[in-house]
């Protein structure tokens, strides 16, 4: 038996013994992990060996275990055993903002977190962190952005414009904006800031670690009434805002069944083929996304429409072929 699989059971058996006033049986255990009685005797023994403070009452002929959850009484959270591990095992989850913004808070909250566990939790914690890995995904070099976030912030609390100065990456060049800000946004481990653009003369999106420099204005702002940025957000496929159209992407079967594992987008509708490939279907804003993350998927994805999105893919797809003819020579 892996001993991962061996962790989560043990795992299993601690939450319903905490959730359960009454304790459990051996019998009740072991219909619930679906595991034979022998397997939970051995695993409360090793919980016990371990220090888990496990004990048993017997009632109506039969023995109860139960854990007593000293959290419960000298913790100042109101938070459960189970809880406050989770909690703590969630670190490895934030490593992308380790070393950048919220570390100092992140490592006193989690410092805090494991001075609340018994030692028989914590010795647990290091058995299960060894089967677990929560590796980041590529992420920017967010630098101190921390000064940005408190600025902008302010400045949203107080409906007051900004004036920044904005590195455009697509032409590499800096521009002067004057934004009211509407929301900063945490998005694919880089934040944002959601505001309307007075250069566009509409609603923009900008990284925060792309600004160069921000000065509060005196000038107030009110946002549109029958504006509804959760709404924007949900619509919206990566970074990009707009509004929305319907888009269907076909996918061959070497690709299909990556495509329905996964939930892409609030609104998509997974289409069979009789082939085995797979008709992805949605109403999303931000074609631009929608481009990259069809291109990813190689000769595997053929967008159907809209008619644009396909032309620019075709387009795309001619330079990258092109370029590669040309670099192959040299």
């Amino acid at each position: 038996m892996a001993r991962g699989d061996q962790l989560s059971r043990q795992w299993k058996i601690i939450q319903r013994l905490l959730s359960s006033h009454l304790g459990k049986t051996v019998a009740e255990l072991a219909e619930a992990l679906e595991c034979h009685p022998r397997t939970v005797y051995r695993d409360l023994e090793a919980l016990q060996a371990a220090g888990f403070p496990l004990y048993t009452e017997r009632r109506e002929g039969k023995n109860h275990w139960a854990i007593i959850d000293a959290a419960k009484h000298h913790v100042p959270l109101p938070l459960n055993m189970t809880e406050l591990t989770a909690l703590y095992l969630s670190r490895h989850m934030l490593r992308t903002l380790q070393g950048r913004v919220f570390q100092e808070s992140l490592d006193t909250l989690f410092d805090k977190v494991k001075s609340t566990l018994q030692p028989a939790v914590l010795q647990f914690l290091e058995r299960m962190e060894a089967s677990i890995v929560a590796a980041p995904r590529p992420h920017r070099q967010h630098g101190d952005v921390q000064d940005l976030i408190e600025s902008i912030s302010e400045a949203i609390e107080r409906r007051k414009c900004l004036d920044i100065r904005y590195h455009v990456m697509s032409r590499d060049e800096e521009t002067r904006r004057v934004v009211a800000p509407y929301k900063i946004w945490f998005f694919d481990d880089a934040f944002y800031m959601i505001g309307f653009c007075r250069v566009r003369g509409d609603i923009r999106v900008f990284a925060l670690d792309r600004i160069r420099s921000l000065k509060r204005l005196e000038e107030s702002f009110e946002a549109p009434e029958d504006f509804d940025i959760e709404r924007r957000i949900r619509q919206s496929f990566g970074v990009y805002l707009g509004e929305p159209c319907t888009v269907r992407i076909r996918f061959t079967p070497p690709a299909a069944g990556y495509i329905r594992e996964k939930k892409w987008h609030d609104t998509q509708k997974i289409t069979e083929g009789a082939d085995g490939s797979v008709i992805f279907e949605a109403r999303v804003a931000g074609l631009e996304a929608m481009k990259h993350w069809a291109l990813s998927w190689g000769a595997n994805a053929v967008v159907l429409e809209p008619a644009s999105l396909r032309e620019s893919i075709e387009k795309e797809a001619q330079a990258i072929a092109a370029h590669h003819a040309r670099t192959g020579r040299n």
